[in-house]
């Protein structure tokens, strides 16, 4: 099994600039999955935009419809080894800019690896918080997103062959 970690860098509406902008710098092709495209907008939620939304299933969704073109999942790869991935983070979870600004991105293509990564980070009964659980995804064989009692939030997903 090969892993790969890769950053994930976190927006408001800015990731598709911001993908554009780093495949101008650094080559490659560039891969976008809108709110929209993952049939992820939905209507408003009673969850306020605090810390703890995110613990929400609806706060992983964009609820306001202006958000359906937001980018979901994107990444830019190049062919010399670059890589950065992307999100716009939607309205119903907290983010500033420079704050909750990433997360580490594990990839692989073995699920059963990932899912015995993905328990052992889930699983930690010092306080990880699923974000959200390892299930299939537009773009991935599995997809998940788990916060450590750390803070740090680790996406990780079974790379989908194209």
């Amino acid at each position: 099994m090969s892993l790969t970690t890769t950053t994930h860098l976190n927006f408001r509406g800015d990731a598709r600039a911001a993908l554009d902008f780093y495949q101008s710098v650094f080559g490659g092709r560039t891969a976008v999955v809108t709110y929209a495209d993952a049939a992820a907008v939905s209507g408003p939620t009673d969850t306020p935009n605090t810390a703890d939304a995110t613990d929400t299933a609806d706060a992983n969704n964009a609820t306001d419809p202006a958000e359906g073109q937001w980018v979901m999942w994107g990444e830019v790869v190049a062919e010399d080894g670059f890589r950065v991935m992307a999100y716009d983070v939607p309205s119903g979870m907290p983010w500033e800019q420079g704050r909750n600004s990433f997360f580490v991105s594990v990839r692989g293509d073995d699920t059963e690896e990932i899912a015995a990564r993905w328990d052992r980070l889930a699983a930690d009964a010092a306080g990880s918080t699923v974000l959200h659980p390892l299930a299939p995804a537009p773009w991935a064989a599995l997809y998940g997103m788990v916060r450590d009692r750390f803070g740090v939030v680790w996406v990780l997903d079974v790379v989908s062959p194209r």
